[in-house]
């Protein structure tokens, strides 16, 4: 790895590692947001929802831009509003302020996720690629299971607020780094942004949310409810219509032709789904169940922190030399048996007996699983569509893991026990293994060659 690839992947995890932590941090600082400013697990759902649906909505329409107008100047100018609105949701007054906030944070982070990782496709190929994913992954990974540690710190030692305060340092330190990075294509001419598609894609996705997150204060029959949700259905539908049809789409239907991208996607579903429902329930039944406090709530993650850290590159190297498909299968099946294993948290919960052996599972199948799975989808198309690409996978995952969690209130009830936490782990558990069990049946195998350049992995159906 030169010195270039070097800043290049250290920039790409700075930009995402501050995305996927504060999808993460507000894990463990919700009970206290909600003591604060009322609410109750609606607004819980909102605060973690809001930030999920503008991210996942919008980050096609990121993923476009990077393309267009370039890797490095969209990411300088969402880490720019990423740091505005950070400071936005750590000074909300009321539970509507924040919601409101966290939906343009997600509206921020939707410009760093396919830009960091577009650097990435840009700068390595072949087996060096893999590894670089596998490094990334391994670290954004960590921000994501990390985050509730870090988040129980700050909400016990001085409060909920500061978990938004802090993106500040590694923003800036990143806006530092990339003025060195050197945009690694020129933008496209004559492109332009989708913006019917990105307005279908919002409405689409956030009227089926807004009737999943309040079905439980109104009730189906309501026409608080049914409406958005049949609005947001049909504008779905359009959304497709149009996606095949727009001269400029913000998701190419083109790309799902090609069969480890098509896979690789549908795949993420039930591996994403599993994973925001799984630690989103876990860290809010540790305290409001448990007893725990935040910052015995985020230790209770550092097993799997642990595990990513170890063997996330290990298992994004073998991908590349081996093919993504076997640890596609193996990975879910490994986190899903973790997740049921956390069934046995009944109080008074013992964490030696009741948590260690489930989250380390749990750990160790995401990191069989995901630089693979990032590898497969990413590996299979044109590098030139890197940014779109890496977009729709980001927006895959998003979007599972924020339908998931507006079910919180169907599976698990108005109020969190442990009836209703146990039936969210083999809701869990089932949906992991559905992602196994997709990749074994689905996926098909291309081994990178350090003299292969990435277009050619993209030839396998």
């Amino acid at each position: 790895m030169t010195s270039s690839q070097r800043r290049i992947l250290i920039v790409a995890i700075l930009s995402s590692f501050v995305a996927f932590l504060d999808g993460s941090i507000i894990n463990v600082a919700l009970p206290a947001i909600s003591r604060e400013l009322g609410g109750g697990l609606a607004l819980q759902q909102w605060v973690v929802d809001g930030y999920l649906l503008s991210l996942g909505a919008l980050i096609l329409v990121a993923g476009s831009l990077s393309d267009t107008f370039g890797r490095v100047r969209v990411l300088r100018v969402g880490l720019i509003l990423f740091g505005l609105t950070s400071l936005a949701c750590g000074f909300a007054p009321t539970g509507v302020f924040l919601v409101v906030a966290r939906l343009l944070q997600g509206v921020a982070a939707a410009l760093l996720v396919p830009s960091s990782l577009a650097l990435i496709t840009a700068n390595f190929t072949g087996v060096p690629q893999g590894k670089a994913i596998g490094i990334w992954t391994g670290w954004t990974g960590v921000a994501g299971i990390a985050g509730p540690l870090l988040g129980g710190l700050l909400v016990d030692s001085y409060s909920w607020r500061l978990v938004f305060f802090i993106n500040v340092i590694p923003i800036a330190l990143t806006l530092v780094l990339l003025r060195r990075v050197a945009e690694p294509s020129r933008p496209a001419d004559g492109a332009r942004v989708d913006v019917i598609g990105a307005v279908l894609a919002v409405v689409g996705l956030g009227g089926p949310v807004f009737a999943l997150i309040e079905q439980g204060r109104f009730g189906w029959g309501s026409p608080v409810v049914f409406l958005p949700l049949t609005i947001g259905l049909v504008a779905f539908a359009a959304f497709i219509w149009w996606e095949a049809r727009a001269p400029h789409p913000m998701m190419p239907l083109g790309l799902f032709r090609v069969r480890n991208f098509a896979v690789g996607n549908l795949a993420t579903v039930g591996i994403y789904a599993a994973l925001n429902l799984g630690f989103f329930l876990f860290a809010l039944y540790l305290q409001e169940v448990g007893g725990f406090s935040a910052t015995l709530a985020g230790l209770a993650g550092i097993p799997a922190t642990v595990m990513m850290l170890l063997f996330a590159t290990l298992f994004g190297t073998l991908a590349g030399k081996y093919g993504p498909r076997l640890f596609m299968t193996v990975g879910p099946f490994v986190a899903g048996s973790g997740f049921l294993l956390l069934l046995t948290a009944v109080p008074p919960v013992d964490f030696w007996l009741h948590v260690l052996p489930g989250i380390v599972l749990v750990g160790l199948g995401l990191s069989i699983t995901v630089a693979p799975l990032t590898s497969a989808v990413l590996g299979s198309i044109h590098p030139g569509q890197a940014g779109i690409g890496s977009a729709i996978n980001n927006a895959v995952a998003r979007v599972a893991g924020l339908v998931a969690i507006a079910m919180t209130g169907t599976i698990v009830g108005s109020a969190l026990d442990v009836a209703g936490y146990q039936r969210a782990m083999v809701v869990v558990a089932a949906l992991m293994f559905a992602g196994g069990i997709i990749s074994w049946l689905g996926i098909r195998t291309v081994v990178a060659r350090p003299d292969v350049a990435a277009p050619a992995l993209g030839e396998a159906v």
